[in-house]
């Protein structure tokens, strides 16, 4: 009965933790700083997809399904699915749009001032980040994919987003 309720009083404070905080000491190295983590390949900017349902082309081919990267080709014809860095299928892209108020949006002398001295303050931490054998901090871009079954055309459609750039692609399946 006394442990019952001392665990019920620690765990609804706000300011006791039961558990010790991270990041933690194992055999010590500090977790992140092990070679694995350091000097492993850097995250793709390209977007994730996911494809729940296997999908067949009418020659037999099957694109499992799981998690994918889309990318967008340099001529913007195409939209590349991606399996761990290896092309595995290109969509034919239908529309292609570009966010032209964000051209607006940094043409602005407000703006302007703002993301020089944000560039200012990256470059000194980039510095600071060096000096300690990190790797350098780089600006997000935000991107977005997905993928949806069309039943009255009996197709796939594919969106794709990253920065301002949006594309949409298509095919039959």
């Amino acid at each position: 009965m006394f442990e019952g309720i001392f665990v019920e009083k620690v765990l609804t404070q706000k300011y006791i933790r039961p558990y010790p905080q991270a990041p933690q000491e194992t055999s010590g190295y500090y977790v992140g700083s092990q070679s694995i983590y350091r000097y492993s390949l850097k995250d793709s900017d390209y977007p994730t997809i996911i494809i729940p349902d296997p999908l067949y082309n009418n020659e037999g081919g099957v694109i499992k399904p799981g998690y994918y990267e889309l990318a967008l080709s340099d001529s913007r014809e195409f939209l590349i699915l991606l399996e761990s860095k290896n092309p595995i299928a290109i969509i034919p892209v239908i529309k292609v749009e570009e966010d032209a108020s964000e051209q607006e949006r940094l043409n602005n002398k407000k703006v302007k001032k703002e993301l020089k001295k944000e560039k200012k303050a990256r470059e000194d931490t980039n510095k600071k980040r060096a000096k300690v054998g990190m790797p350098p901090d780089e600006p997000q871009v935000f991107t977005e994919a997905s993928i949806e079954y069309n039943p009255k055309g009996d197709f796939y459609l594919v969106k794709y987003r990253r920065g301002t750039i949006k594309a949409w692609g298509a095919f039959k399946g």
